[in-house]
């Protein structure tokens, strides 16, 4: 039997914080773009410099503007009793799926940006590296991680379980020495 996976979307809360942090970036990369082409290093008289500094001011407001869109709507993200499903890119889509009896830490974050727009992200360490639920609305994002860490003890709880009975078992079946 096939099991249908259930993705989570984002709220309205996470695509407006997108967009402040595009803007805010696309101001400091304009800048840095700006301050380039007023000190350039190569003679004035040289439009090539002019001219890839304008190509680069117009692809940085066509990514403030693009990236926050497609970002939202791919942005995916599901969790159930065994694993956390993430899918989210822009150019390129990736999707992390973390068993969650690899999980080492988690951690809840937020940002001067995410703090504004009452979001979090939800950090999940495991022995391969970090893998981050980002966006998420702050209460879920404390939902999120306390129902992880519950599940992560019931399997930790479970695995010494096993352990105990697993040691016992050996104990039984051999010999004590005595004679």
């Amino acid at each position: 039997m096939h099991e249908t996976t259930t993705y989570e979307k984002l709220s309205k809360r996470a695509l407006y914080c997108m967009y402040a942090a595009g803007i805010i970036t696309g101001v400091i990369v304009l800048a840095v773009i700006g301050a380039v082409s007023w000190f350039w290093i190569i003679p004035e008289d040289i439009e090539v410099g002019k001219g890839i500094a304008l190509a680069l001011a117009v692809l940085t407001l066509i990514d403030v503007f693009l990236s926050p869109y497609f970002r939202y709507h791919r942005y995916r993200y599901s969790i159930n009793d065994k694993c956390i499903d993430i899918i989210e890119g822009y150019i390129f889509v990736k999707r992390n799926i973390v068993p969650i009896e690899r999980l080492h830490k988690l951690q809840t974050k937020k940002g001067p940006i995410d703090q504004i727009f009452h979001v979090a992200k939800v950090v999940v360490t495991t022995g391969g590296g970090d893998v981050t639920l980002s966006f998420i609305e702050e209460e879920k994002a404390e939902h999120i991680a306390d129902r992880l860490r519950k599940r992560v003890n019931e399997i930790a709880a479970a695995q010494r379980e096993a352990q105990i009975k697993g040691k016992m078992q050996t104990e039984q079946e051999q010999p004590d020495g005595r004679g």
